[in-house]
């Protein structure tokens, strides 16, 4: 307990709120007995070194969870809808215990009337400026929150081209990112309704086949392409949205390991896309 008091008042007296967070985390190592790994971080004076792995994890952790709370709460009042997305989010990462009290923490602080979106976008980037692939998954995850209920509101919409302005992500990209998640989003979407269609049928030795041209359209759209898109273009997208997603490389950056697995099924989508245009032809 008091190592998580102590380090939440030192970490807000240096660093506002991300240190205050930072802080509760470097204390929450102490109250769980975690020397070892402690020591293996280098110390207070590793931990702050600026160039840690541990403290890039932690940061983009909390960051992550604290901005999703405040974009939750764009409309006045977190919906159900939002609540049920971190939950689900919060599973598909498994998270349990305090690692999960901690996200639900970071979820909550962002929703108080005195959280600075810029203050902590910006404390986010000084440390993550380097690696452009990290910036574009931060914002790819509160795409995917915003767009959880099935609609972007126009709120939602206007937090998240203020989280694309404060991390440096053009206006023209952000729209491009944006058009491809709810390509994304789409998708999914049809696909588990085709694969629901199968089962039933299945039952009754029918088939039943997809709308392959509306298939084919938001698959292209999952790549960032148009309908003219052709063969070599296909590739170049693939191979270039893969490298952006892979799931080892991002850790190494700084992405904490309980997120890889929303790496992981960012590469899975891309992967699916990409041989349902081959098979498409």
């Amino acid at each position: 307990m008091w190592g998580k008091l102590l380090g939440t008042c030192f970490g807000f007296m240096f660093g506002r709120w991300i240190g205050a967070i930072l802080g509760f985390w470097l204390g929450h190592m102490f109250d769980r007995s975690l020397k070892q790994n402690f020591d293996k971080v280098g110390g207070f004076q590793g931990f702050f070194s600026g160039d840690d792995l541990h403290q890039r994890q932690a940061l983009f952790f909390s960051s992550c969870f604290a901005v999703m709370g405040h974009i939750a709460k764009s409309n006045g009042r977190v919906s159900e809808v939002h609540i049920q997305a971190a939950t689900v989010f919060m599973d598909e990462m498994g998270l349990h215990g305090e690692n999960r009290q901690e996200a639900q923490s970071a979820f909550r602080a962002g929703k108080e009337s005195e959280f600075k979106l810029k203050e902590a976008i910006q404390d986010f980037k000084e440390v993550f400026a380097r690696r452009y692939d990290l910036l574009q998954l931060f914002l790819e995850i509160q795409i995917q929150m915003a767009f959880s209920d099935g609609h972007l509101a126009a709120q939602e919409k206007q937090l998240l081209q203020k989280v694309s302005q404060y991390l440096g992500i053009s206006t023209a990209h952000f729209r491009f990112m944006l058009k491809r998640y709810q390509a994304e989003f789409s998708f999914r979407q049809q696909q588990q309704r085709f694969q629901q269609s199968q089962q039933q049928y299945s039952q009754q030795n029918r088939t039943v086949q997809p709308d392959s041209t509306l298939s084919k359209t938001q698959a292209l759209a999952m790549l960032g392409l148009s309908n003219d898109a052709n063969d070599k273009d296909i590739k170049r997208a693939y191979r270039k949205l893969m490298a952006q997603h892979h799931p080892d490389k991002l850790v190494s950056q700084g992405l904490p390991e309980h997120m890889m697995e929303v790496a992981k099924r960012k590469s899975q989508d891309i992967q699916s896309a990409y041989e349902f245009l081959k098979k498409a032809g």
